[in-house]
């Protein structure tokens, strides 16, 4: 029996391991910000000795049933629902929504999880979600959605487009009030969604990134080189950089590296030979992650002129790798880019106002541009995934969040 004078020195109980079911819209093989935190946040919970099960589309349409797929270097149990070609996207594969409700019910009865997290309120997460709450098994929701995200796909004229938009958040409404908890990567995206829908206390969680993955050359530049990663699509407004390294003065002899595919590569190849920039543009496709990596390392400057980030995996990826950033100043880029310290904003869309900030960086000096570099590597700080990863586990056992 303890002295009660004596302090007790017994370790406290772990918590035990959560069986964790992860529904996923889009997941390997798909390439997005979505999937890739979906990917993260599967991994990073494996790492901490949870039971992580994943119900994403197949990768095929013969490619459906439960497998062991290792995600990220880790092992985790993966239930491929069958799935089908969206041919108006370049690569997207879809569950059909009329069979999201069934899917969900045979993967909940083999699986019996303590708690599901969809990340989407589209196909399965609204199944999953739906046949969970009947069970009574708690329900958080990660939202990556906005509607620029999507309109490209829809096929439809922009009339019908509006309707569609509208329809679509209603419908997310009635999902995310299922929910213990919604969560969206910024505070910005937060009062977002609260604007858009009528819900409140939507929780800003970090997509988070493991800084230790990138590496950052603070020495001064012999080249000038701008990179951009991510999709090749309408939203990220990749011909708006292009359009302003046809600007740049010639002197600075600029390259420009693109890494990620998407719909519009093939317009942006066209639209860089019009430039006369053939030369000095390269389109990488997708590329290894130590292929990115080194891209990013010995890059001069983080470009992004996109108009619908919710955060923004790729630029913190950059910042990590020690870029200054020049963003765009729309939604959740300010997070990240603060002007005058890290990088620059621009007005989005405004070609000569990006090419101004772009000049202002490549003609820094070497001490301005080591000041840009640290506060880059400062600023990603507050984006470390074991806080991202602390916080999920917080809201998966209904406890107070980690300040």
């Amino acid at each position: 029996m303890t002295d009660p004078a004596t302090p007790d020195d017994t370790p406290a109980a772990s918590p035990r391991p959560l069986k964790i079911l992860i529904g996923a819209d889009t997941f390997l093989p798909h390439v997005n910000g979505a999937a890739r935190f979906a990917e993260r946040l599967a991994a990073g919970l494996v790492t901490r000795g949870h039971d992580v099960h994943v119900m994403a589309p197949s990768k095929t349409h013969r490619e459906h049933g439960t497998f062991t797929e290792v995600i990220e270097g880790q092992p985790m149990t993966m239930h491929r629902l069958p799935s089908w070609r969206y041919y108006p996207h370049d690569w997207l594969t879809f569950v059909l929504p009329w069979m999201s409700k069934h899917y969900a019910r045979r993967v909940l009865d083999e699986v019996k999880p303590d708690v599901v997290h969809i990340q989407s309120h589209i196909v399965i997460g609204r199944g999953l979600s739906r046949e969970a709450a009947k069970r009574g098994i708690p329900i958080i929701a990660t939202n990556h959605v906005m509607a620029e995200n999507i309109l490209d796909f829809t096929t439809l004229p922009d009339a019908l487009n509006k309707q569609f938009v509208k329809i679509a958040w209603a419908d997310a409404k009635r999902t995310f009030d299922l929910t213990r908890a919604v969560t969206t990567p910024t505070r910005k995206a937060a009062d977002f969604l609260e604007s858009t829908i009528d819900i409140t206390g939507v929780i800003p969680v970090s997509c988070g990134i493991d800084a230790s993955n990138y590496t950052a050359d603070l020495a001064p530049r012999d080249a000038n080189r701008i990179v951009f990663v991510g999709r090749l699509t309408t939203e990220k407004q990749i011909d708006v950089i292009l359009r302003a390294i046809a600007k740049l003065d010639p002197a600075l002899d600029v390259r420009f590296d693109v890494v990620g595919s998407g719909d519009q590569r093939r317009n942006l190849e066209q639209l860089t030979s019009e430039l006369g920039l053939a030369d000095r543009v390269s389109f990488h496709g997708h590329t290894t992650d130590e292929e990115l990596r080194s891209l990013l390392t010995n890059a001069s400057v983080f470009a992004i002129a996109s108009i619908a980030e919710l955060q923004s995996i790729a630029t913190m990826e950059a910042m990590a790798s020690g870029l200054p950033i020049v963003a765009a100043d729309a939604v959740a880029l300010p997070h990240l880019v603060h002007d005058g310290e890290n990088g620059y904003l621009f007005r989005p869309g405004d070609v000569d106002d990006l090419a101004a900030k772009l000049t202002t960086v490549l003609t820094q000096s070497p001490e301005e541009r080591l000041r840009m570099q640290q506060a880059s590597l400062e600023g990603v700080k507050v984006h470390d995934m074991r806080r991202t990863l602390d916080t999920f586990e917080a809201l998966y056992r209904d406890e107070p969040l980690p300040e």
